[in-house]
């Protein structure tokens, strides 16, 4: 469970760089093995700074949907804020901080992707609904968009593209939005998915004008009713979410070249889920959309010739 320091922030760390990123590998490791397995696609200068973002994700995503959940406040989100601006001024409170440090201090991140998703957490501390689309946006950006913003710092973007003589004065186009959109598809897909799982904590995240629209309750889906009415409700949604896949597809593009594989794998990974869900007949309540590990290797051919040729 993750440990907060008592304020005001001292400092705690006893470990060098390179140890505390094998410290935040192994949280990889730990939490998901699939993760981990796309961080090896990355280039190796790049990848720990990857698994430093990833570990500090998962500790703050832990702070609201871990086994202490119950115990965060609104206080508990400011003390991790807190360390947040420690870390970004150099000062690391905690072993995980060493390698963030770095890879801020190497990639030239932006405090501002960190901050935000904060500010999701605190969502889910006090809202269990989404009236519309808009709102559920806001969460979506908030918790996984900002994780595409720090991914593309990382990244990196293909300067080449610009070698043109008409080209000199032109700076290289970053993919931001792109990369805001791909993150808002995987969270997207991870609602789908965890329908049930977050009834059973009280949460809808399917927005409820889109329930209305199909007439279908709240009531229905803490009951897990699965009928002609939630079929479309599932459809209309997992379409919505392919949308922002072939949104997010087109900045890949701009990417640096070695960085275009780990992105296509993570896309093409993912959006599988929604197969899944259709292939289980929309059920979420008592099947989860489990992709299983011979499909994601099969779809890494197609994921490399796409990186090197679109």
């Amino acid at each position: 469970m993750l440990q907060l320091p008592d304020s005001p922030l001292c400092m705690k760390t006893t470990i060098s760089v390179e140890e505390s990123y094998q410290l935040c590998r192994q949280l990889i490791v730990k939490y998901s093995t699939t993760f981990y397995a796309g961080t090896l696609l990355i280039n190796k200068q790049k990848r720990p700074a990857i698994w430093a973002i990833y570990a500090w994700c998962r500790r703050t995503d832990e702070l609201v949907d871990g086994p202490a959940a119950a115990m965060t406040t609104s206080e508990t989100l400011d003390l991790w804020e807190q360390q947040l601006k420690s870390i970004f001024a150099g000062r690391p409170v905690d072993n995980f901080d060493v390698a963030l440090v770095d890879t801020i201090q190497r990639f030239s991140m932006e405090i501002e992707p960190f901050q935000d998703m904060i500010a999701g957490q605190r969502m889910d501390l006090y809202r269990s609904r989404y009236q519309t689309f808009e709102e559920l946006y806001l969460y979506c950006y908030r918790v996984a968009g900002t994780v595409g913003l720090m991914s593309t710092a990382v990244m990196g973007v293909d300067t080449s593209r610009n070698t043109a003589p008409w080209n000199n004065n032109q700076q290289p186009y970053i993919p931001t939005e792109e990369a805001i959109t791909l993150g808002i598809a995987h969270q997207l897909a991870n609602i789908l998915r965890d329908v049930g799982e977050d009834a059973q904590r009280g949460r809808i995240y399917i927005p409820l004008e889109d329930l209305a629209r199909f007439n279908y309750t709240e009531q229905d889906l803490f009951a897990g009713v699965i009928d002609d009415r939630w079929r479309s409700l599932m459809q209309f949604e997992i379409q919505r979410a392919r949308e922002f896949y072939s949104r997010a597809e087109k900045g890949i593009t701009y990417l640096s070249t070695d960085a275009r594989l780990p992105v296509w794998a993570s896309l093409m990974h993912y959006s599988q889920i929604l197969d899944v869900i259709e292939r289980n007949n929309y059920d979420v309540f008592n099947r989860r959309a489990y992709v299983p590990q011979w499909q994601k290797l099969r779809s890494l051919p197609p994921a490399w010739l796409r990186s090197q040729v679109l």
